[in-house]
């Protein structure tokens, strides 16, 4: 056992009454969705016990464990609860899930991103829910039999005392346990001890998603409510001017049409605030296809807006941002892109004498990488629900950031915290998309508008023209060779519309006597925002494709020459400020090498390699490739990631198969262009989403064994794909690809 000091209150573990029965909770709410077959196997009890704000236990020793944090499709759902279940020592199979509401003053961090769902929820609460509540029941069976706590084992939801023979399950506790005082340090176990964690478990919701039971903010509704769409500008750049709805106001179920203005461009914007159009028409009536149709009918006069200065309060402190005036395009972006590359950029890093070493260098390789736009496009419509009353705030819907939209919706309608009640649904996708809470200001500021309950929905075309994109991305590296084709110098230039994708102390830096790394930007009124692994996305893809090449130019197998440079960052590194560990970097790629049989490609099969660290997590792919009729087929990708102890392997390894899957179809299909200010593509009849028969055949998905706390998995597997992809195709083909999406760069104007 190690011991830990209890990071969670006394008032988020223990209930004010210390009476015996204190924390009846029989019931459930929708979102509740318990399994069926384990309620009819025991039954429900007739009281719960919570023992803290994560649990609650029957008196038949039915458990219900929180699950605090929000969920689209990475199955923390599941996996939180696990590591509750170990500390506590529950039987798993007498577990119902219940999502929690939102709520700080129980739950920290109820956050979706940067994936540090389970990371955080290792050393910031849940291990101790578990323990603490698993002290208590020893406790009150310590004092129940007269023996000591310290003598009692517990196994599956049992309590034993050897010596005696007493024995007694969670539920014939429990309602004892209630009211215990919790010590200053708690008893955790070591991962040799762990029994639950670590084992395949189903997804605790994967019936309700199969049967289509109403899970989703689509799915949400409540007696009275209208349905709202907005009518945005159709061009970044652009603004209202006037409109005129006495046509869409006199059709059948329509409401009312008006406009709200989501942030007033004069005051301050919560970090998750980011709205490119922010005064819209609002359409609101009593169905969707009513709604719709009035859409058409409104008639709007658009004018282009000035320039403009933001002040956003960010993790780092208020900034300002500046919005250009102006309609932008895809042929002046890229262009301006270059430019800016051939322009000395910001210094970031720099180690030894890059320059004198290009200089003396034998052989000097550059390439130029880009990559454009990209839009979220999750798969359930933006949607969120709202209920506004002169007394509270009522919220429901798929966001990933509940605590920021509880602070961007108090701020903007003026109301206390306290009066805001946010539900929160499972999401049909977001990958940071649902962590911007405009959409959640709209909807709150048209309940309040039309005193009822209303549903906002975005039409799919409205969401792919609204902005918070990935950005456009632009990279120049250059590689130094000696005499005996060894790296004696690395460059890396990268920049973007807004931002730049560089991450300065990331491999290679720290192998290389000298190094130089620049970053520039170019400011932009197109919104961008996180997207699934940001910058890491765009810049891990760059980076690989280039070392690949590097190897070839130097003569070497391209794992072998990663593992060399990795031998030097761990025997001999250069700076102390490379933010990776080089033992775990080159672990998954010797791992990788092992399960992918790369030595023994198969007969016809063409093969890529990449490897990425981000977001504290280690992963290699190995991307198999044939050609069939001219069109590349991946057959088969093995990984291997590291990202400390694994909670749930089956959930886990369903991770890193959508982000093999999505980052394949990013990098051969989608883009996003701009003329004159408006998407070139507002819909899947452009955008090229991967499908099914796209897919591979197979995804091989292996985790290296260690003791090490818990880090991302969500983002960390998708990075490395891009290039993998791209290295396959090369070796298949014999043309390598600087320019994302490979298979449809013909129809983006690069300048």
């Amino acid at each position: 056992m190690s011991r830990t000091e209890s990071k969670l209150s006394r008032r988020n573990f223990l209930k004010s009454s210390a009476l015996a029965g204190g924390g009846l909770m029989i019931s459930f709410s929708w979102l509740v969705s318990c399994n069926s077959k384990r309620e009819e196997a025991l039954g429900l009890p007739e009281e719960w016990f919570e023992l803290n704000g994560f649990l609650k236990i029957g008196d038949n020793g039915l458990v219900t464990i929180m699950a605090p944090n929000p969920e689209f499709g990475q199955n923390v759902t599941t996996s939180l609860p696990m590591i509750i279940g170990e500390e506590l020592d529950v039987d798993w199979n007498k577990v119902i899930v219940e999502q929690a509401k939102f709520n700080t003053d129980v739950f920290t961090r109820q956050f979706a991103g940067g994936s540090q769902s389970v990371r955080q929820g290792w050393v910031n609460g849940l291990r101790e829910a578990g323990a603490a509540a698993k002290y208590m029941l020893k406790e009150a069976a310590a004092k129940q039999w007269g023996v000591s706590a310290s003598d009692i084992t517990t196994k599956e939801g049992v309590l034993s005392h050897v010596a005696s023979g007493n024995s007694a399950g969670y539920g014939e506790m429990a309602s004892l346990a209630v009211g215990i005082e919790i010590p200053e340090t708690l008893e955790l176990k070591k991962p040799s001890e762990l029994t639950l964690v670590g084992t395949a478990r189903k997804n605790v919701r994967g019936k309700d998603i199969v049967t289509g039971k109403p899970m989703f903010g689509i799915d949400y509704e409540e007696e009275g409510m209208l349905i709202a769409m907005i009518i945005h500008p159709p061009a970044f750049g652009m603004r209202l001017k006037s409109f005129d709805a006495t046509t869409a106001k006199q059709m059948s179920g329509i409401k009312e049409v008006f406009t709200i203005t989501s942030f007033p461009n004069d005051e301050p914007r919560g970090y998750f605030s980011t709205d490119a159009f922010t005064e819209t028409v609002v359409v609101v009536g009593n169905t969707t296809w009513e709604v719709m149709q009035a859409k058409k009918a409104v008639r709007v006069e658009w004018e282009q807006s000035p320039a403009t200065q933001i002040t956003t309060a960010g993790f780092g402190g208020t900034q300002q941002v500046t919005v250009p005036a102006g309609l932008e395009n895809s042929t002046d972006h890229y262009r301006l892109m270059q430019q800016m590359a051939a322009r000395p950029g910001r210094i970031e890093r720099r180690d030894g004498n890059p320059e004198a070493a290009f200089k003396k260098a034998a052989k000097v390789i550059e390439r130029t990488y880009t990559a454009p736009f990209l839009a979220h496009n999750a798969m359930e419509p933006m949607n969120f629900f709202a209920r506004v009353t002169d007394d509270m705030v009522h919220l429901a819907g798929p966001l990933q950031a509940p605590e920021f939209a509880e602070q961007a919706v108090a701020n903007r309608l003026g109301v206390p915290l306290e009066k805001v009640d946010i539900k929160m649904t499972r999401m049909g996708g977001g990958f940071g998309r649902r962590a911007y809470d405009h959409y959640v200001v709209e909807a709150a500021l048209i309940s309040r508008h039309m005193k009822a309950p209303v549903k906002l929905v975005y039409t799919r075309e409205d969401d792919m023209t609204n902005g918070i994109y990935r950005p456009s991305y632009h990279a120049t590296y250059r590689a130094a060779l000696d005499e005996n084709n060894n790296l004696i110098a690395f460059h890396a230039k990268a920049g973007g519309i807004p931002e730049s994708p560089l991450h300065a102390n990331r491999f290679p830096a720290g192998a290389v006597e000298n190094y130089l790394a620049e970053s520039w930007q170019i400011d932009s009124n197109i919104t961008v925002g996180a997207f699934r692994a940001p910058r890491s996305n765009f810049i891990a893809g760059a980076e690989q494709s280039f070392l690949d090449e590097v190897a070839e130019a130097a003569g070497k197998d391209p794992i072998e020459f990663r593992l060399e440079l990795l031998k030097r960052a761990r025997e001999n590194p250069v700076g102390d400020r490379n933010d990776y560990e080089a033992d775990r970097y080159a672990g998954v790629l010797e791992l990788v090498r092992e399960k992918s049989n790369w030595d023994q490609p198969e007969e016809g099969v063409s093969r890529g390699v990449s490897a990425y660290f981000c977001h504290n997590s280690y992963v290699a792919h190995v991307l198999d490739v044939e050609m069939e009729g001219g069109e590349p087929r991946v057959k088969k990708v093995t990984c291997a990631v590291d990202c400390g102890i694994v909670i749930n392997p089956l959930a886990a390894a369903n991770m890193v198969e959508g982000a093999v899957v999505d980052g394949i179809g990013h990098s051969l299909y989608s883009y996003l262009t701009f003329n004159n200010g408006a998407t070139e593509q507002n819909n899947f009849n452009r955008y090229r989403m991967i499908r099914h028969s796209e897919a591979p055949e197979t995804i091989d998905v292996h985790f290296v064994k260690n003791d090490i706390a818990p880090t991302g998995l969500g983002e960390p597997p998708f990075p490395p794909v891009f290039a993998a992809v791209a290295n396959a195709l090369y070796k298949a083909t014999g043309k390598r690809h600087y320019n994302q999406p490979y298979m449809v760069q013909q129809q983006i104007s690069l300048g």
